[in-house]
């Protein structure tokens, strides 16, 4: 055991009475299912899924026509799967950060970054117009530096964020980010003060949902989409129990395999895990500090993300990114008792002051991820069809600018947000099996060696780092 870290009698004591089931979604307030979908239906637009991507695209398109038509169907209950358990962070980016939009579209990144600012300005917006109650707190991020490379690594990031014009940016010390909040482990970063906002994930999509039916969206839940083919001037979504008519359909699945096969190879499933604590007391938040209730988030590329909920419990998440060989979703896979182990261990190595806390709720799902880490858009049937997919972890905010993009391509509209080069193209594809789960295995075999070898990334990352190619979560 490493110098410092808890026992493990500790660590399995901690975690004994905790609940299998993400702590967001075991609410008294969730809502009832509505009704499934029986016989046919007949609509203008048609949205597939009801997690942000499609719930963002029904509100969107009501607001930009009252008096269109919308059904959405969603294959179980709104918000049951990432948009309900994630960790709440509400960003910005649209980009998967600075950095990666950096490295893939420096020519855009000014726009992008623009686009994805007024984007959540947009989405704060629309919690006070819609009476959102989802504990939104805009209270920016934290990058953390807990390794001494990563501290150059954040330095050289403020600085062409700095230069580019992204406001709102503070680079801290050890002293200032341990004021902030204070671990050991906790050597500087680089707080976005505006760039990120905290909030409730499942009450967003239970907020989302009720916005969406009180503009008169038509909801069928426990409704699954079984397939999509053309009918005469339309399209037609098959489900159990009847069909869905559309001109248009715009596909929010994103983990779930697309109704258009083609878009299926773009993307991973990855299993997340995450823990919850027992509500703190106010000699542990004294303990702690965190009085200005930022998210966090390590350096390290298998890294942890953290932060406080509105009745002062610790969300902490991360570090392990499990793929399935042949992206096999399994609900056998969303709990996994060693990453919960390990996770526990880390947050007590990042709070020893806080040992002896409890955790109330472990969980884990998967989300899905494409090569470049962003997400990607594209159309088919002659333009019928729209499809966004592939946020890698950052959907809770970029989904509304996805659901933006599909209205505008389905409109056959040029627009600011489909001209930049990251929404015209296309990532590279993942290898069929097992290239695959060779390759993403090689991959996180490497990361792990680069974060315990000060960063330095070996032969076979510094060749996906050429290609633009990656794994992450």
């Amino acid at each position: 055991m490493a110098q410092g870290a808890p026992h493990r009698t500790a660590v399995t004591a901690s975690l004994a009475d905790a609940r299998p089931a993400p702590y967001w979604l075991d609410d008294p307030g969730r809502p009832a299912a509505l009704p499934a979908l029986t016989g046919d239906e007949h609509c203008d637009l048609l949205v597939v899924g009801g997690g942000y991507s499609g719930l963002w695209t029904a509100l969107l398109a009501k607001e930009r026509d009252p008096a269109r038509d919308v059904v959405l169907i969603e294959g179980r209950e709104v918000g049951w799967a990432a948009s309900g358990r994630n960790g709440g962070f509400c960003a910005a980016s649209l980009t998967h950060g600075f950095a990666n939009g950096l490295a893939r579209w420096p020519g855009d990144l000014a726009k992008l970054e623009d686009l994805g600012a007024r984007n959540l300005d947009a989405i704060e917006a629309a919690v006070a117009r819609y009476q959102l109650d989802c504990d939104f707190e805009r209270t920016g991020e934290i990058d953390l530096a807990t390794e001494p490379y990563q501290l150059a690594g954040l330095h050289e990031t403020y600085e062409e964020a700095t230069a580019l014009g992204v406001p709102g940016l503070e680079l801290l010390d050890r002293d200032a980010v341990r004021a902030e909040v204070d671990s050991p482990t906790f050597l500087g970063g680089v707080w976005d003060r505006r760039g990120v906002a905290m909030l409730h994930p499942a009450k967003l999509a239970w907020g989302l949902k009720r916005a969406c039916a009180d503009l008169g969206v038509r909801i069928h839940e426990r409704t699954p989409a079984l397939g999509l083919a053309r009918s005469g001037a339309a399209m037609a979504v098959r489900t159990p129990y009847g069909r869905v008519f559309a001109r248009r359909v715009a596909l929010g699945t994103n983990v779930f395999p697309s109704l258009v096969r083609r878009v299926r190879p773009y993307t991973v499933p990855v299993y997340d895990y995450a823990l919850m604590t027992e509500p703190l007391t106010a000699e542990q938040l004294g303990a702690v500090g965190w009085h200005n209730r930022q998210g966090l988030a390590d350096s390290a590329n298998r890294f942890h993300y953290f932060r406080l909920t509105a009745d002062q419990r610790i969300l902490w998440g991360g570090y392990d990114a499990v793929y399935p060989f042949g992206g096999r979703l399994s609900a056998g896979r969303d709990h996994r008792p060693e990453t919960y182990r390990t996770l526990a261990a880390h947050f007590f190595r990042c709070f020893p002051q806080l040992a002896g806390v409890r955790f109330s709720h472990t969980w884990g799902g998967a989300i899905d991820t494409c090569t470049r880490f962003a997400p990607f858009f594209g159309t088919a049937y002659g333009g019928r069809v729209a499809y966004a997919a592939g946020y890698t972890g950052l959907g809770v905010g970029a989904t509304r600018f996805g659901g933006e993009v599909m209205l505008d391509l389905l409109a056959g509209e040029r627009t600011e947000r489909t001209e930049p080069a990251m929404v015209r193209e296309k990532p590279l594809p993942f290898p069929p099996e097992p290239a695959a789960w060779a390759g993403i295995a090689l991959t996180q075999w490497s990361l792990a060696r680069a974060d315990e070898r000060g960063g330095r990334r070996n032969a076979w990352l510094r060749t996906l780092d050429r290609l633009g190619l990656g794994f992450d979560s």
